[in-house]
């Protein structure tokens, strides 16, 4: 793996704390993400798997480090004669496949910024988005164009539409298109701190704001992959998750950084994920690695018996997006066969605290530590650090390579975010006094009822404990006594029909389990929750909802 120099130096060290304090950057002044990504392996080894892209029908296509460099070399020269330059907006509206890794390292290498689009956005999400990034391309399939069509007179800056089905319905063919381009293209010699990447952001207040990444983003997010997947890469290494390749976790925790590191990724398109054929393609496909966030992991616990049944052989799996909980966690290790590290982060400033098992690092009920590179603190309002135990907001210290220029078009969202040079994330948690944080929730999350501040994740993991429930959300419901009490959000598991009987059971579950003030007064049935494109539970649609 010495073609992939990481970008910070480290002691010869497994003690985590040394390993922190003696943590350096090696961030080169210049420095292009899409070189980075397609061009590095196919100089030494061309043949070596980049992407493996496995259809719904089974059948597979294997995209190499040289087909990565020399399809990336065409789509930007094509974009560029249809007149997308550096600074330009490129959306990219894909499922996981070989063509979003060409998509991205062309952007990259163009000099543009890449407007990733979850494919399971409607037209009021897509239009906002390409409306407000100003987006002149877009790289997307049939399924995205039939979208597109609806808004198309919306968008008379989008100029350039490229779809992998084919010409169709003003849309050009990305083969035809590629076909007809140089297969050598002289990327622009971008600093390392060039925007190169723009991710859409969804607050509590608003519409989503685009945070605008740098060329170096990549190089900030080695350390997460380093240490939560047992100092990542190493020999054999397979990477594979369910999270779409739009969302910082899927591009910025899996796709890219495996690229650069020379390691394969499986990529499989689902319209709704499937646990069964999850758990079949970690074991047809040798899958070692795997980024899966929580709610997948619950989804997966329904498969009975999954390690004697698939006979997969995972070495490391990390799960982010929201607190994993610890009855998933138990699960875990037990079906997996590996401890799950957690990561947390944000898409302005993503992967920096986590757990590294393999070096010790990882306690029950807590998100993780600083990883190395990172400077971390929960904090008080007026920005001195709390004491353990005192409950505060994570922020994280500027500068970072990481962390986001700003967000487009928004200098005082921007401005907004920061005390001084911490970040603000919003998030509330706490921290011991080994520097271990345990995330508790969202500002708007935390539930305040007789004077006690709840945290969601608490209640939801025991919820799912109980046989009847699958998937479940907390909220804070007002309450003229209580200022508010706790609500739950229940999906129940197969064979199990809602009754006020049912209910009553799993209020006293939690009761018993958890404390009289934390318990549910009230539960309602649904048949799924509102969830973000990224697994998370929308708690403000159900908040609204009372």
């Amino acid at each position: 793996m010495t073609e992939a120099p990481l970008p910070f130096s480290m002691p010869e060290s497994r003690d985590f704390a040394a390993l922190s304090a003696g943590f350096r950057w090696d961030i080169p002044r210049r420095y292009n993400m899409g070189v980075d990504v397609a061009d590095r392996w196919a100089a030494v080894d061309p043949d070596r798997p980049a992407v493996i892209d496995v259809s719904p029908d089974g059948r597979v296509e294997t995209l190499t480090h040289g087909m990565l460099r020399e399809r990336s070399n065409r789509l930007a020269g094509a974009l560029r004669a249809r007149g997308t330059n550096s600074g330009d907006r490129v959306a990219v509206l894909l499922q996981q496949g070989a063509a979003v890794p060409v998509a991205h390292a062309a952007i990259y290498k163009l000099g543009a910024i890449a407007l990733p689009l979850a494919s399971l956005f409607g037209t009021d999400a897509l239009l906002y988005r390409l409306q407000d990034a100003g987006a002149r391309a877009l790289i997307t399939d049939s399924a995205g164009l039939a979208k597109l069509r609806q808004i198309r007179d919306r968008l008379p800056g989008l100029e350039v539409v490229l779809s992998i089905h084919g010409p169709e319905g003003g849309a050009e063919g990305w083969a035809e298109a590629l076909e007809r381009a140089s297969p050598d293209f002289t990327a622009v010699d971008s600093l390392a701190d060039d925007p190169a990447l723009m991710i859409y952001t969804s607050g509590t207040t608003g519409q989503p704001k685009g945070a605008l990444h740098a060329h170096r983003v990549l190089l900030g997010h080695m350390p997460g992959l380093v240490f939560p997947h047992g100092l990542f890469p190493r020999p054999g290494d397979r990477f594979w998750t369910p999270a779409d390749w739009a969302w910082a976790g899927g591009l910025l925790n899996a796709l890219l950084p495996c690229l650069r590191s020379g390691v394969p990724v499986v990529a499989r398109k689902y319209d709704r994920f499937d646990p069964e054929a999850a758990f079949r393609l970690l074991a047809e496909f040798d899958i070692r690695n795997g980024f899966i966030p929580p709610t997948a992991l619950r989804m997966m616990r329904a498969v009975q018996r999954p390690r004697e049944r698939f006979r997969f052989h995972l070495r490391s799996v990390c799960s982010a997006g929201e607190a994993l909980g610890a009855e998933t966690a138990a699960w875990g290790r037990e079906a997996l066969g590996v401890t799950v590290d957690e990561a947390y982060g944000q898409t302005e400033c993503n992967l920096v605290i986590g757990t590294a098992s393999s070096l010790g690092i990882h306690r029950p009920g807590a998100t993780g530590k600083a990883v190395p590179g990172h400077r971390v603190a929960v904090i008080r309002p007026d920005g001195s650090a709390c004491e353990p135990g005192e409950l505060g907001q994570i922020a994280v210290r500027r500068p970072d390579p990481v962390m986001f220029l700003g967000y487009w078009n928004g200098p005082e969202a921007s401005e907004r975010k920061f005390l001084g040079d911490w970040m603000l994330t919003g998030d509330q948690a706490t921290v011991d006094p080994e520097g271990y944080i345990a995330f508790v929730g969202r500002d708007d999350d935390v539930i305040t009822s007789s004077g006690y501040r709840i945290g969601p994740g608490e209640i939801e993991d025991c919820l799912i404990r109980h046989p009847a429930v699958r998937l479940a959300a907390a909220i804070g419901k007002p309450d003229e006594i209580r200022t508010e009490i706790v609500k739950a959000f229940v999906v129940l598991a197969p064979g199990h029909e809602p009754s006020d009987a049912l209910a009553a059971d799993i209020q006293a579950f939690v009761r018993e389990r958890l404390s009289a003030h934390e318990y549910p007064r009230e539960i309602a049935f649904r048949a799924e929750l509102p969830m973000t494109t990224t697994g998370k539970v929308i708690r403000r649609v159900l908040r609204d909802q009372g």
